[in-house]
């Protein structure tokens, strides 16, 4: 009975040290609300088309 009590107790306590490790800080939550990268997008792209017309009227003698 002392052996089996003594093999439960080292059981016990090879395997507490596995499961009572600190597992670390849980990750970020994910965000709802993302960079509102489209409209930076859509102003570049009307910025750039913009300037493309610019340069097309001048190589065109337009303006």
């Amino acid at each position: 009975m002392k052996t089996l009590r003594t093999l439960l107790l080292l059981a016990f306590l090879a395997t507490s040290g596995s499961l009572l490790a600190q597992q670390g800080p849980p990750p970020p939550p994910g965000s709802n609300n993302p960079a509102p990268l489209g409209g930076i997008a859509l102003l570049a792209a009307a910025g750039a088309a913009y300037g493309g017309k610019k340069a097309y009227d001048r190589y065109q003698g337009k303006g």
